[in-house]
């Protein structure tokens, strides 16, 4: 059980073929080119999955050495190392959520939880979390409620205001983001945006398509 995807479980094969069916930004397009080219290098210096991917690119010298590869010239590795990189998302502060009161926050700041990844361990089960509301003082409805704000973090680039969208919505667990429809999820989530002035400008299809494909690698590790 873990916050984050486990990357050693994916291998260079199965990553090749998610980037190329993934919905990327178009900033990122250039990552679908020459990928049986370039993932086959990889696996030819010995590369078995995503973590050994990782640890290598995080390397400077390693990444010099890399990028004189014809496949592998100009920004190809840091674009992918950012990609890969994006995809383990900065926990958010639990202070950010909307409709959590202050009270709340500060029984859990008291006992040194701050943010997504510091409650995770204490809400995965039933009994977990029950054990944490006894603890705290703290209620078991807002204790649920923490805890699938935290499951929605887990995916990439869902940030608090977003995590609390999606929760105002219903769709407020990992699990239930993998069964959304995109083109549903798409304009309920720009007509709640419009209602209570969440967001200037308008949130693209292809970004909810992002999230919902995200969350299909994400693992259902919290029980409800």
């Amino acid at each position: 059980m873990g916050y984050y995807i486990d990357f050693e479980k994916i291998t260079i094969d199965n990553y090749r073929t998610k980037l190329e069916t993934a919905y990327l930004p178009p900033s990122r397009m250039a990552l679908k080119d020459r990928l049986d080219e370039r993932f086959g290098y990889f696996k030819s210096i010995g590369l078995k999955n995503v973590q050994e991917l990782i640890q290598l690119l995080k390397k400077k010298d390693k990444l010099s050495e890399l990028q004189k590869e014809e496949c592998l010239s100009g920004d190809y590795l840091a674009l992918l190392l950012r990609e890969l990189k994006s995809t383990l998302p900065k926990p958010n502060r639990l202070c950010d959520f909307s409709g959590i009161s202050q009270e709340t926050i500060g029984k859990l700041e008291n006992i040194k939880i701050k943010n997504t990844v510091k409650l995770f361990d204490k809400v995965i089960t039933p009994e977990t979390r029950k054990k944490l509301a006894t603890e705290t003082g703290i209620s078991n409805k807002d204790i649920l409620e923490l805890t699938k704000l935290t499951d929605l973090s887990r995916i990439k680039w869902v940030g608090s205001t977003f995590a609390r969208m999606l929760y105002d919505l219903g769709v407020d667990t990992v699990e239930k983001v993998t069964k959304a429809d995109p083109v549903d999820l798409h304009a309920r989530v720009n007509q709640l945006s419009k209602e209570k002035n969440i967001y200037k400008g308008h949130i693209g299809l292809n970004d909810i398509r992002i999230v919902v494909n995200v969350a299909k690698e994400i693992p259902l590790d919290i029980e409800y």
